[in-house]
C-alpha cells in the first residue's frame, strides 16, 4: 500500500504540474518547451570576430545553447559563470565531444561587446578550446526566430530585460533535446544530456516541477516561491493520503468482519 501511496503522490503532481501548463502565448517570461523540434540552421549572427555564420555551419556536434544579454545585471553572468565551471569539470572533450554556443537577445550588443565578456568567462578553458564556445550578436528578426524556435521568452524592463535562466541541449542536426533549468549545473547531468543530443533523444524535463512551484519576479529579478500553486499540492497530497488511509480501514474491518463470522 505505501508504494500505491507513493505512486499516486507522484501522479498528482505531473497531473497538477502539465495539468495547468500555460500556452505559449500566455507566457511572457519563462520557457515553453518545444522538444525534439529542430531550429531553423538558415538563420545568421555575428561571431565575436564579427564574421557572418548560419547556425548550421555552427552546430554540427551536440551543442549546449544559452540566452544572455551582455550587460545583464542579473542572472546572465552567473549562467556564463555555471557554464564555464561545469565546461571545466566534465570529462568530455570540448570541440569534439560537444560545444557551446552562447546568443544575446540584445539587438545593441556588438561582436566587440561579445569577444570581451567571453574573456571573461573561459579563464578555466584551455587556449585550443576556446574557440568551440562561441559568442553571437544579430538582428532582431533573426534573435527573435531563434528564441521562439526553442521557445525562450523574454522581456524589455527599460534598458534591461526580464528572461529565464537555463541551457538547451541541441542534438548535430539542430533537435531540442533537453532543457537545464538555473545558473549552476551538475557534470553528470550535464553528461547525460550532451549523451541523448548526440543520439537525438528528446527528454522530458523533470524540472517543469521546479517551474510550476516557482515563478520569476521582473522587479527583484529572482525567482520566488509561488505559495498558492504549493500550498495546492499539498493539499492534493493530503487527499490521497487521507483517500488510502480509508481505503485501508476500510478494508481491515471487512476482514475482521469476513474472520468474525
Amino acid at each position: 500500500m505505501k508504494k500505491i501511496a507513493l505512486t499516486l503522490i507522484v501522479l498528482s503532481i505531473f497531473v497538477v504540474t502539465w495539468g495547468q501548463k500555460p500556452s505559449e502565448d500566455q507566457i511572457e517570461i519563462g520557457v515553453y518547451e518545444k522538444l525534439g523540434d529542430i531550429i531553423p540552421l538558415d538563420l545568421t549572427f555575428y561571431n565575436e570576430s564579427d564574421s557572418l555564420v548560419t547556425l548550421g555551419s555552427l552546430i554540427d556536434k551536440p551543442t549546449i545553447l544559452s540566452f544572455v544579454y551582455f550587460d545583464c545585471p542579473g542572472m546572465c553572468s552567473p549562467l556564463l559563470s555555471g557554464i564555464s565551471d561545469v565546461v571545466g569539470k566534465l570529462d568530455m572533450k570540448l570541440g569534439k565531444d560537444y560545444q557551446v554556443i552562447t546568443i544575446s537577445f540584445n539587438t545593441n550588443d556588438t561582436p566587440e561587446k561579445a569577444r570581451i565578456k567571453k574573456v571573461n568567462f573561459v579563464q578555466n578553458i584551455s587556449q585550443e578550446n576556446r574557440e568551440h564556445w562561441k559568442y553571437l550578436t544579430g538582428e532582431e528578426e533573426n534573435i527573435k526566430a531563434i528564441t521562439h524556435a526553442v521557445g525562450y521568452k523574454y522581456k524589455p524592463q527599460g534598458f534591461d530585460f526580464a528572461h529565464p535562466s537555463l541551457v538547451i541541449l541541441l542534438s548535430p542536426e539542430g533537435k531540442i533535446t533537453r532543457y537545464l533549468y538555473g545558473i549552476e549545473f551538475l557534470p553528470f547531468d550535464v553528461k547525460l544530456a550532451i549523451i541523448e543530443a548526440q543520439k537525438g533523444l528528446p527528454m522530458p524535463t523533470i524540472n517543469r516541477i521546479i517551474d510550476f512551484c516557482f515563478a520569476y519576479d521582473p522587479g527583484e529579478k529572482t525567482y520566488g516561491l509561488q505559495v498558492t500553486k504549493v500550498v495546492g499540492i499539498i493539499t492534493i497530497f493530503i487527499a490521497v493520503i487521507v483517500f488510502i488511509s480509508l481505503l485501508i480501514m476500510g478494508r481491515r474491518k471487512n476482514i475482521k468482519a469476513s474472520a468474525k463470522e
